[in-house]
């Protein structure tokens, strides 16, 4: 029997009805993925997700996952926003499993360190600074730009710069903290990603434009002011709270963590029995 409050609804012994429960059926190798990545009801009450923006800036888009409303601020229905988050989380592993790429994107103050490190952490790849327009559409130019921020890297570091005059040593190295800061976190990407994890929906409206044209699914956090068209796998959650936005990263990274795990896993035992 399930005694683990971060998956009693979605394994053997537990209550069933989810999509992660269908996804463990079909596959029970998903177990470990959902023992450690699932997040329940309180961890998201305890973080603040249930907390929308003020009733006057809502998206009536947003009102199928809106519980009410208390003091003039929207109230999340997390009893929508939990096997959506599990259901993303779900269908995460399995692209990271497959080695796919994720591009975390969240540009704005709160969430610009806790993305890079949630990107680092699990070895992908993620935009938090400023989105260029055309970072995906336009992806042989990012790709020029990338190749520059590598040269002026080497320059750096194989005593180039200090051959240069100190004028044209200043101009190169804010060039480089320029493509470092904008390109830095997709530079070794080596193509377009797989996947989008998105905190904000909002504010990243471009880069999901951007990722709808090209046909690349996007997970996002969307907060009630945002629209939630564009995103093929929506997560009602409050986007602004640190608590929160560090609660949908860690899940997010630990996911991919053990996607790549399996796949790495799956090719030991393929090279086991090729042994044989």
């Amino acid at each position: 029997m399930c005694n683990n409050t971060h998956v009693s609804a979605h394994i053997p012994g537990c209550p069933s009805g989810s999509v992660i429960w269908d996804t463990w059926r079909h596959n029970p190798n998903f177990t470990e993925v959902l023992i450690m990545a699932t997040v329940s009801m309180r961890d998201m009450l305890k973080a603040g997700v249930h907390f929308g923006h003020q009733t006057r800036y809502w998206n009536p888009k947003m009102k199928p996952f809106i519980f009410g409303a208390r003091n003039k601020v929207h109230i999340i229905n997390l009893e929508k926003t939990v096997p959506m988050f599990n259901e993303a989380l779900a269908e995460l592993s399995k692209i990271s499993s497959r080695k796919g790429k994720i591009l975390f994107v969240g540009t704005k103050r709160a969430a610009s360190e806790a993305v890079k490190e949630a990107a680092n952490s699990c070895d992908q790849f993620f935009v938090n600074h400023r989105w260029l327009g055309g970072m995906l559409t336009n992806w042989k130019t990012v790709r020029q730009s990338i190749k520059r921020l590598k040269d002026l890297e080497t320059q750096s570091q194989d005593g180039t710069f200090d051959k240069l005059t100190k004028k044209e040593a200043l101009m190169r190295t804010r060039e480089l903290d320029k493509l470092e800061n904008s390109l830095g976190g997709i530079k070794d990407m080596g193509g377009l990603p797989d996947a989008l994890f998105v905190i904000d929906a909002d504010h990243e409206h471009i880069a999901i434009k951007e990722a709808n044209n090209l046909g690349i699914p996007v997970f996002a956090i969307v907060d009630t002011n945002s629209d939630p068209d564009g995103v093929d796998f929506v997560i009602p959650g409050n986007d602004d709270a640190i608590r929160a936005v560090s609660l949908y990263l860690n899940a997010v990274a630990a996911t991919v963590r053990e996607g790549r795990s399996q796949d790495l896993a799956s090719q030991a035992e393929e090279s086991f029995v090729e042994a044989e």
